[in-house]
């Protein structure tokens, strides 16, 4: 096991342990608080689970060398991991925002809502903390080790922390505030169940931007030919052609050199090039440069032939 993928393993190893004793918390706390959005909440940290469990199972995938079947390697399994974590998220998401709007109805038709118990809050203020605490670790190795599937199980610890920040305000509400407002518990929810629709969209739009090899930014593809056309001689850069693969990139473009420079000091320059790409955008870069002569009156000429 490389060291990458060492560090992915070991932050969501962590993040599952306290993710299972959250489940656990929860549940036993929202049953023993008579919370229906504590028991909500702790369906969100199950469904963290879950998606930690893609994430180990899916980056061991993508970390696979390429092989016959697959020149570019498997990264693209973390995209698979990343849209799945996205729906799980909506899935709950949605779930929630049902729930919320349903209980809401039944306290505008005047029927009572139960009022939770102090053990609830303190489960919900807990979670909030241990949530939190998961998204900072998992989002810093995230984007230490470039992997958008870790990166995307952290906004589902901090979705659930969001979730459980709307679960203490509601049953906070509700305890101290009097009958009246246990309202409160589920307007907190449908609120909370936005935020984590959005985050799940945002999540299946990016994994979907690499599935269909949608093109690298432009002020990245801008940095490609800025290095490209800092090697001596090059110039007429075009054709180029990007994408992402997993949390690696791959490049291809055309490139235009004198057409006197002979095929070593082509092969050198170009080298240079791919040299310049890796040092900047990772090791792992795919890169595939096509060398062209400079055109002469827009045609290509023969090096000491004469118009």
């Amino acid at each position: 096991m490389d060291t990458r993928e060492r560090k992915i393993y070991k932050v969501t190893v962590l993040g599952s342990i306290i993710n299972i004793m959250l489940v656990a918390v929860k549940f036993a706390f929202g049953v023993l608080g008579h919370s229906a959005a504590m028991i909500a909440d702790a369906v969100h940290s199950l469904s963290d689970l879950i998606t930690d469990v893609v994430v180990l199972v899916f980056v061991r995938l993508s970390n696979k060398p390429q092989d016959k079947d697959h020149d570019y390697g498997h990264g693209k399994y973390e995209t698979l991991a990343t849209s799945l974590i996205g729906l799980a998220l909506l899935f709950v998401g949605v779930l929630i925002l049902y729930s919320g709007i349903e209980k809401i109805t039944m306290a505008l038709r005047g029927e009572p809502l139960r009022q939770p118990g102090m053990i609830a809050l303190v489960a919900a203020l807990l979670s909030v903390a241990l949530k939190e605490w998961c998204y900072r670790f998992t989002v810093s190795v995230g984007k230490n080790v470039q992997s958008q599937a870790v990166v995307a199980n952290a906004w589902h610890h901090r979705s659930d922390a969001f979730s459980s920040i709307g679960t203490a305000l509601g049953i906070g509400g509700a305890i101290f505030l009097g009958d009246k407002w246990t309202v409160l518990d589920p307007i907190a929810a449908v609120v909370v169940s936005i935020f984590i629709i959005k985050t799940a969209f945002t999540l299946m739009k990016q994994a979907s931007d690499e599935l269909l090899e949608k093109s690298l930014p432009e002020d990245v593809e801008r940095k490609i030919t800025e290095i490209a056309e800092s090697e001596e001689g090059v110039s007429g850069i075009h054709n180029i052609r990007t994408r992402r693969i997993g949390n690696r990139i791959s490049i291809e473009m055309h490139l235009r050199m004198p057409g006197e420079l002979s095929l070593y000091e082509a092969h050198r320059r170009a080298s240079d090039i791919e040299r310049e790409l890796r040092c900047h955008f990772g090791d792992g870069t795919y890169i595939n440069l096509h060398i062209e002569p400079l055109k002469v009156n827009g045609r290509y000429v023969k090096p000491g032939k004469d118009d």
